[in-house]
């Protein structure tokens, strides 16, 4: 067997796709990454993307690949909550919500062999790559949305692609968050409805910080009755919630 071959095999795990600029560092040009490719060696999924010839892909090495090709690409929403703990009794066959720039897309092999959905919306103001974490669990594995953005995330795909009772029966069940985190991310946050919701279903899920978070939005924002439409043509109804109503209760 060619040494560089034996070096294949030893470099690169299995499980996860290999780039052409990692086969470069380990002394394998496309040339010859393209004889391997004839020769069995390895198998192509796109352009400059091969695995292991055989090999079968898993969910989170592929995704810490995908974060070197897509801008701040990371699990989000309701998939970032699960992995924190925030959601029981989850389907093998649930999509992963991942998020990233909005120009980008997810490859076709990724399509292929994963359920997932990817949302190319720039909620908030801020870094692309900020409020991402890895599991402590898990310290190689794939970028997160930390909770308090998550929830955000979560919010804003209400009544879209995401379903509202759910998003509702999740945030009931995050009784501890970082008042001051959640508040940050509010304040960069460039949906009104995903701020609106927080607020409402906070202060009617009887959440233990819902005032703390409630009296750190701007007055302006709560102020007024919203209304919106959401993709099934439902009207959703979110009522005035002036910080002067929260002290009289």
């Amino acid at each position: 067997m060619d040494d560089r071959i034996k070096k294949l095999q030893l470099d690169f795990a299995r499980g996860a796709p290999i780039g052409s600029a990692c086969l470069r560092r380990s002394g394998i040009s496309n040339d010859l990454a393209a004889q391997y490719v004839r020769s069995g060696w390895i198998q192509r999924l796109g352009r400059g993307v091969f695995m292991h010839t055989g090999d079968q892909l898993q969910l989170d090495p592929t995704l810490v690949f995908l974060e070197s090709k897509i801008a701040g690409f990371h699990v989000a929403a309701k998939s970032a909550l699960a992995r924190h703990g925030y959601r029981q009794n989850l389907s093998a066959s649930e999509p992963v919500i991942l998020w990233g720039a909005p120009k980008a897309r997810l490859p076709d092999w990724f399509v292929e062999r994963f359920e997932g959905r990817y949302n190319r919306t720039q909620l908030f103001s801020s870094s692309q790559s900020a409020g991402l974490c890895r599991l402590p669990e898990s310290p190689n594995g794939p970028l997160f949305a930390e909770p308090e953005r998550a929830l955000l995330e979560m919010l804003s795909e209400v009544g879209l692609s995401q379903e509202l009772n759910e998003a509702r029966a999740i945030m009931e069940g995050m009784r501890q968050i970082r008042v001051k985190r959640l508040l940050q991310w509010i304040q960069c946050c460039k949906m009104v409805k995903a701020v609106r919701l927080c607020a409402f279903w906070s202060r009617e899920l009887g959440l233990p910080w819902a005032e703390r978070v409630i009296g750190g939005i701007p007055d302006a924002m709560l102020r007024h009755r919203w209304t919106g439409k959401l993709a099934n043509g439902d009207t959703l109804n979110l009522p005035a919630m002036p910080h002067d109503q929260g002290k009289s209760e």
